[in-house]
C-alpha cells in the first residue's frame, strides 16, 4: 500500500503519459527507490529530494481529505447555495458538522463550481473559480469574482470541487531550491566555529535576575554559534519570547548595520513579538507585515501604526522601501514575500523564528533560504521540542521525518545542542534551556518536570496567583491538581470522524458552575479554559456552556499551544479500548501523546482539573504515572455510587500506600462517593 501511495504522488501524472510503455518491473524499481529514499536519515546531500518528496505526500493526503466535501457524493447530487445574509459577497454551502473534521484544511482552500440542472440556462456550461473564506459550524462561506456573483440567485444548484490551496506547499519548496542554491549546508548541518563574548546591559530588570535567560542573550548577541542556528530551549512558561525580544533589542542597540528578521508560526505569536518589541525600539524602524489575507479587525491597536496596513487597506512595500526598516516580523509564510521581493542575500544579519518547534523543518527554511547569507548570518530558534510538534496529515510523510521540526532535529542529531556525557549540562554557546517557570503552581508542574526535563524546573510563579485556588471549597486536601474518574462512553456521530462523552461533559459543567459561584471571589469566565483532543466534544462542551450563558475558551490541545489560563478542565473522552489503541496507531488523542499530554496539563497557573476514565488510560505510562501520583499525592474524586469490581480493587490496593489508604478510609469524601463490594 505503502508502495503505490508513493507512486501516485510523484508519478501520477508521467504514468497517465507512458502507462502503455512501462512495465511492472519499472513500477517496482520506481517504489524501491522512493522507498529508499524515505528511509535513508536525512543528510545534505539528500536534503532537497527528501523534503521534495515529503511535501508532496502531504498534499496528497490533504487533497484526500477534502475529497469527501466535494459534491456530488453519496448524500446529494448537487449543491444548493444561498448568499451571506452579513455580507452579500459571500456564498454559503451547508454541509452538517463541517467544523468537526478538516476545518484547518478548508480554510483558505481552493473551490470550483460547474453550474448543473437549470443553472446551466444561467451561466452555460463553465466553470467558476472562488476560495473558501471561513468554515462554520455547519457551512462553508466561499468566495467568487464578480462573474458568478452578479447573476447569482439564491437556490441555484451547482457541483463542488475543493482542492487545497498550494501557496504554502509552493513556498516550502521554493525555499527548499533555495536552500541548496545557497549553500546553507552549515545552517542546517552545524560545525563547532570559534567563539568570543560580551556583558550586554539588559532593558528588562528581570531578566538579569534569571541566569539562563541572560546567558543566553550574551551568546546570541556575540554570535557564539555562528554559522550554527543559536537554540532556546524554553519549557512552558520559561519566557522564551522575552528571551528573544531582549536579544532582538540588544542587537538593535548595540550593532549600527543590523537588520533583524523576527518571525512566528502564527499571527498572534507575531503580535506578541512585536508589541514586546516597540515597549523599547522607536516604532519607525519596525514593521509589522500582514498578509492581506489576515483580518485587520484582528490587529492589535498598539501595532497599526508600525503595520502595513493603512486606511482599512494592506499594502506592500517597493524593496527599496523594505531595506530601510531595522527590524521586519512577520510570519513564516509571509516572509515568503521578502523573498519574492528580491530582497539581497545577507540583508538580514539576524533571523529569529519562535515557537519554532511547532513548524516544519520547510517552513522554518522560507525565511532563511534566499535571504541569510550562511557564512555571517545568525540564526535563533527558540521552541520546545517536548511539546507538540508540527500537525501532519499524511502517515508515511509523519512515519518518516516531515513531522520532526528543525529544532528537534538539531537537538537530537547533532552532539553542539546535546548534555555533555561527562557533566550532563549543555554547551551554552550553542544552546540555553530556560529553567524558570513563572506560570504554574509547582503540583502542576510536578509530573511534567519530572517526566519530560529532568527534575530541573524552578517554580518563579507569583505567589499569591499560583495559590488563589488552593482554598477553593470543593478542593477538600487544598492541593490544586483534581482528577475526576469518570467511566462514560465514547461516541461519534455517522456524519463526523471525531468523538464525544456526554458523561465527561457533565462533571465538567459541574466544575464549571462551582467555579463561578465561588464565595469571595471573582473569576472570569476568561480565567477559564477547557481542552479536549476531539473536536466533537469540543462542540459538545461549546453546546452546554451556552445554558451557563458564559463566553468560555474551548479547543483543541493545538489551539491552546503557547496560551495559559488561571483554571484549565481537561475532558480526554476514550472510555473504549479498542479506540484507545486507533488513537494509538494514529497518534490521535491524548493517550500514547507525550507532547499532547505535556502541552495539556501545563496550560493551568492555579487549578487543573483533569476528567476521565482511569481504567482506558492508564494503558499509557504516562498517564498512569499521573492517576498515581494524583491518587497519592493529589485529589481523585471518584462518582457517587461507582461499584468496584475485583479487578479494580485489588489495583487500588497496589495503587495507595498502607498510610494513605488508611487516610482514604477515615476520609469524608472517600466514605460518601465510593461503594465497595466487600471492603472494609
Amino acid at each position: 500500500r505503502l508502495h503505490w501511495s508513493l507512486l501516485h504522488c510523484c508519478f501520477h501524472q508521467l504514468l497517465q503519459i507512458c502507462s502503455r510503455h512501462i512495465n511492472t518491473d519499472m513500477i517496482g524499481l520506481f517504489s524501491f527507490c522512493l522507498l529508499g529514499l524515505l528511509k535513508s536519515p536525512l543528510r545534505w546531500n539528500n536534503y532537497s529530494e527528501k523534503f521534495h518528496l515529503l511535501l508532496e505526500l502531504e498534499e496528497q493526503q490533504m487533497n484526500r481529505a477534502l475529497i469527501k466535501y466535494n459534491i456530488p457524493n453519496r448524500n446529494m447530487k448537487y449543491a444548493v447555495m444561498f448568499r451571506d445574509r452579513v455580507n452579500s459577497d459571500l456564498l454559503v454551502l451547508e454541509v452538517p458538522g463541517v467544523s468537526n473534521n478538516c476545518s484547518s484544511l478548508l480554510n483558505g482552500a481552493e473551490v470550483c463550481v460547474f453550474p448543473t440542472g437549470y443553472t446551466m440556462s444561467v451561466y452555460g456550461y463553465r466553470d467558476f473559480h472562488g476560495c473558501v473564506h471561513s468554515v462554520k459550524l455547519d457551512s462553508i462561506e466561499l468566495q467568487f469574482r464578480s462573474d458568478l456573483l452578479d447573476y447569482f440567485e439564491d437556490g441555484m444548484m451547482f457541483k463542488v470541487c475543493f482542492t487545497v490551496n498550494r501557496l504554502t506547499l509552493a513556498l516550502q519548496h521554493r525555499a527548499v531550491i533555495l536552500a541548496v542554491k545557497h549553500t546553507l549546508g552549515k545552517v542546517l548541518f552545524p560545525a563547532p566555529p570559534p567563539y568570543s563574548s560580551q556583558q550586554p546591559d539588559v532593558f528588562d530588570a528581570q531578566l538579569k535576575e534569571n541566569p539562563e535567560q541572560y546567558r543566553a542573550v550574551q551568546h546570541i548577541v556575540a554570535g557564539s554559534s555562528k554559522p550554527a542556528p543559536y537554540l532556546v530551549f524554553g519549557p512552558p512558561g520559561t519566557g522564551k519570547t522575552v528571551t528573544l525580544v531582549e536579544a532582538i533589542k540588544q542587537i538593535d542597540l548595540t550593532q549600527a548595520s543590523c537588520h533583524i528578521l523576527a518571525c512566528a508560526s502564527c499571527n498572534s505569536a507575531a503580535d506578541l513579538l512585536c508589541m514586546k518589541i516597540v515597549d523599547h525600539v522607536d516604532k519607525g524602524k519596525v514593521l509589522r507585515m500582514y498578509a492581506k489575507s489576515w483580518d485587520s479587525d484582528c490587529i492589535p491597536e498598539k501595532l497599526k501604526a508600525c503595520s502595513n496596513l493603512k486606511e482599512g487597506k494592506y499594502f506592500f512595500h517597493a524593496k527599496e522601501e523594505l531595506k530601510k526598516y531595522r527590524i521586519i516580523v512577520t510570519t513564516l509564510f509571509t516572509a515568503g514575500r521578502l523573498v519574492t521581493s528580491r530582497i539581497r542575500q545577507g540583508h538580514f544579519t539576524h533571523v529569529f523564528v519562535d515557537e519554532a518547534g511547532h513548524a516544519v523543518e520547510t517552513e522554518c527554511l522560507i525565511p532563511l533560504a534566499g535571504l541569510l547569507d550562511s557564512k555571517t548570518g545568525q540564526v535563533v530558534l527558540a521552541g520546545d521540542p517536548k511539546q507538540l510538534g508540527p500537525i501532519i496529515k499524511n502517515f508515511s510523510a509523519q512515519k518518516f521525518g516531515l513531522g520532526v521540526s528543525f529544532l528537534e532535529r538539531l537537538m537530537n542529531n547533532f552532539s553542539l545542542y546535546q548534555r555533555d556525557k561527562r557533566n550532563r549540562k549543555f554547551n551554552n554557546r550553542f544552546v540555553t534551556k530556560l529553567l524558570r517557570n513563572y506560570r504554574s503552581h509547582p503540583a502542576i508542574l510536578e509530573i511534567p518536570k519530572e517526566l519530560f526535563y529532568d527534575n530541573e524546573l524552578q517554580c518563579h510563579a507569583d505567589e499569591n496567583s499560583r495559590n488563589s485556588y488552593c482554598r477553593w471549597e470543593h478542593l477538600p486536601r487544598k492541593f490544586p491538581v483534581i482528577f475526576h474518574e469518570v467511566t462514560g462512553q465514547d461516541e461519534r456521530d455517522a456524519s463526523s470522524s471525531s468523538f464525544f462523552n456526554t458523561t465527561e461533559v457533565t462533571v465538567l459543567m459541574d466544575y464549571v458552575k462551582k467555579l463561578l459561584q465561588t464565595q469571595g471571589k471573582t473569576i472570569s469566565p476568561k480565567d477559564i479554559g477547557i481542552i479536549s483532543p476531539y473536536r466533537q466534544q469540543v462542540q459538545e462542551i461549546r453546546r452546554a456552556l451556552e445554558k451557563v450563558g458564559k463566553a468560555h475558551k474551548v479547543g483543541v490541545v493545538e489551539e491552546f499551544q503557547g496560551q495559559e489560563r488561571d483554571v484549565i478542565l481537561v475532558s480526554i473522552v476514550r472510555s473504549s479500548h479498542v479506540n484507545a489503541k486507533t488513537d494509538r496507531k494514529f497518534n490521535m488523542g491524548l493517550i500514547n501523546n507525550n507532547k499532547g499530554f505535556n502541552v495539556t496539563v501545563n496550560r493551568a497557573k492555579a487549578l487543573l482539573i483533569v476528567v476521565g476514565n482511569p481504567n482506558t488510560i492508564k494503558t499509557d505510562r504516562t498517564w498512569k504515572r499521573y492517576v498515581t501520583w494524583s491518587a497519592v499525592t493529589a485529589h481523585i474524586a471518584m462518582p457517587v455510587n461507582v461499584v468496584l469490581s475485583l479487578p479494580a480493587r485489588l489495583q487500588l490496593h497496589r495503587l495507595l500506600s498502607t498510610q494513605w489508604r488508611l487516610h482514604w478510609r477515615r476520609s469524608l469524601l472517600f466514605k460518601s462517593t465510593v461503594k465497595i463490594k466487600g471492603y472494609s
